[in-house]
């Protein structure tokens, strides 16, 4: 097995608690592992909720960070996945002057070729919606920054398993 830094989402299905985000955090802080992306929601499981993090590091690491993640008592599981394993996307907004979208044929066009979506548009400014791929995202970016980009954020990744988790049944094992 090679030791080289790969891109992992890892899933963490856990109880709502205060400090458990914060303590789950630190156990990638105490090791100097970047999080890339961060995502927190509820799940397909009624009072569970959801912690979906990315990061790059080599197979040997993620396995025992995950291992570190289920001792936390609120933790019910934890999984990890490549990029291979799952289906991800990540979502943004970009807001920009109203005058930019009348005067300047140019950003309609990056609009329409980027498949973004207007998602509100009033007197003084408009904003724009897309969702994809982070390469895609700061692609629009890039493209929308010389028309005066007043505002701009990305959301982290969001992500579901290729391969069925069954993650129900497995909580039948904790409960």
């Amino acid at each position: 097995m090679k030791n080289s830094k790969t891109s992992y989402t890892i899933i963490v299905y856990t109880e709502n608690n205060l400090g458990l985000l914060n303590r789950i955090t630190t156990i990638f802080l105490k090791r100097h592992i970047n999080i890339e992306s961060l995502n927190a929601s509820e799940s397909e499981i009624e009072n569970v909720h959801r912690l979906t993090i990315v990061v790059k590091m080599d197979e040997d690491q993620v396995k025992k960070i995950v291992g570190q993640i289920d001792k936390q008592i609120e933790v019910i599981k934890a999984f990890y996945h490549n990029d291979d394993d799952t289906i991800f996307q990540e979502s943004a907004m970009y807001k920009l002057n109203s005058s930019v979208l009348f005067e300047e044929r140019e950003v309609q066009n990056v609009i329409k070729n980027s498949h973004a979506n207007i998602v509100t548009v009033s007197p003084d400014f408009f904003v724009i919606e897309k969702t994809g791929h982070r390469e895609v995202l700061e692609e629009l970016y890039r493209e929308l920054l010389p028309y005066g980009l007043k505002q701009y954020v990305r959301s982290g990744r969001i992500a579901v398993s290729k391969k069925e988790m069954r993650i129900s049944e497995r909580l039948k094992e904790f409960i």
